[in-house]
């Protein structure tokens, strides 16, 4: 077991409890899929299948040595590019958004590839450019022109994923030093942008929860009148409109008048949050698991604390925490800058969509298609999170080798200087 279960145990134990939340939450919350296929055990028999072959993924990566990650770079930089403009093109549509391609019958996002493969390159921007004053100016011009290449493609389909991106590869920035007033001008643009994207998203979007219905000829006449160009690269503003004024909205809503088809997942997520009692119901015992869409993906959480109570809750975030707290600790051990920029990109980019995804199940950000990772069940996307994880675990890997030879070292010199003093 020890020639398989390499690397660090505290992340191994972390990816083992999240797994086992996962197969009874996952089980739980496919109500749905299990009435569609008609059978109660084919969901779960599948998510039990992808994260074998994402233990599978996990145990070869880790067993490839850190250096040869960075020769992955280039050829994952064009396979993601590749990706995100034929899913541009000729990407499968999913409630309004085209983010996925289908290969040998399998769907996956091209974004995942994207988001892992603008760490690698991140983290080698930044060790290659470091000096003893921090970052080289430089690299803040490199960093962006990549990131300029993968997250805009992204940002077309996946807003909230372009978002959590950009906020990774701005912490990995900060990390790797490089200069505050940089950082800083980045930020003011950033500021910017989004205002610029906003006003965007408010003037051609259309709030469709607020339109009364209409004839199909109307519906028609309304598409024609619109630009194509914009319609091509704002064809998601109506949805980010309609969830941007419903997180916005402080208008009290009586139950009786609540809309539970127009809002459905946010008003049936408070029901499960609500009725857990604190305690909660206990697993397999959710009820709103039944009326919630996506229970098993976007909103496992509010499931999980319908089930688990504010006790589970508690847990499943501070299982992320101290994964994030671990890899740091790894990096802070490793003597190379590369591995530990590496390490703490991977980390930062899982914990950031786990928050992400809570803080939604909760009813403190405004909804989005981000799952909970390596918990939600999915498909490639899981395959690749354990691939991550794969890596941290390389990284830790060498981390504790060299280590023990520092410690092998400094006992043989601290041996020396003793028999030489005995000598003398």
């Amino acid at each position: 077991l020890n020639n398989i279960f390499k690397g660090d145990k505290v992340i191994w134990m972390v990816f083992f409890f999240l797994c086992m939340i996962s197969i009874v939450e996952v089980y739980s919350a496919s109500s749905e899929l299990t009435y569609k296929k008609g059978n109660y055990l084919s969901p779960i028999i599948y998510h039990c299948a992808i994260l074998a072959a994402g233990l599978f993924v996990m145990v070869i990566t880790l067993n490839i040595k850190c250096k040869y990650f960075k020769l992955f770079t280039p050829f994952l930089l064009f396979l993601a590019l590749t990706t995100l403009i034929i899913v541009f093109l000729t990407g499968h549509s999913t409630n309004g958004a085209q983010r996925w391609i289908s290969v040998f019958g399998m769907q996956f996002q091209p974004s995942e590839i994207a988001k892992g493969a603008m760490i690698l390159a991140e983290a080698q921007i930044l060790s290659a450019m470091q000096t003893d004053n921090g970052a080289d100016k430089r690299a803040f011009k490199y960093i962006l022109i990549v990131a300029g290449f993968m997250v805009l493609p992204i940002a077309v389909e996946n807003l909230s994923t372009a978002v959590l991106l950009c906020m990774v590869i701005i912490m990995m920035m900060i990390i790797g030093r490089v200069p505050k007033l940089q950082i800083g001008k980045l930020m003011g643009i950033i500021m910017i942008m989004v205002a610029l994207v906003f006003a965007i998203i408010m003037i051609f979007g259309t709030d469709k929860s607020k339109e009364t219905p209409k004839t199909n000829l109307e519906e028609q006449v309304a598409q024609n009148k619109k630009s194509s160009t914009i319609e091509k690269i704002f064809h998601r503003a109506d949805t980010w409109k309609s969830r941007i004024n419903k997180f916005m909205s402080d208008k009290e809503v009586a139950p009786e008048d609540y809309d539970l088809d127009k809002d459905a997942q946010v008003a049936h997520s408070n029901i499960a949050i609500a009725s857990s009692n604190i305690v909660g119901k206990g697993p397999g015992n959710s009820v709103e698991r039944d009326f919630l869409s996506q229970a098993f993906s976007d909103f496992i959480y509010a499931i999980i604390i319908e089930e688990m109570g504010i006790e589970g809750a508690i847990i499943v975030a501070f299982l992320y925490v101290v994964l994030l707290f671990r890899t740091g600790r790894i990096a802070n051990r490793c003597e190379n800058n590369f591995p530990a920029f590496l390490a703490m990109g991977l980390a930062l980019m899982l914990v950031t969509q786990a928050i992400f995804n809570m803080l939604v199940a909760v009813g403190l950000a405004p909804v989005t298609g981000q799952p909970l990772p390596l918990v939600s069940k999915g498909g490639t996307s899981t395959i690749i999170n354990c691939a991550y994880i794969g890596v941290i675990l390389s990284i830790s890997r060498s981390s504790v080798k060299r280590e023990d030879e520092k410690e092998i070292s400094d006992d043989s010199q601290t041996e020396v200087k003793r028999n030489s003093q005995i000598c003398e």
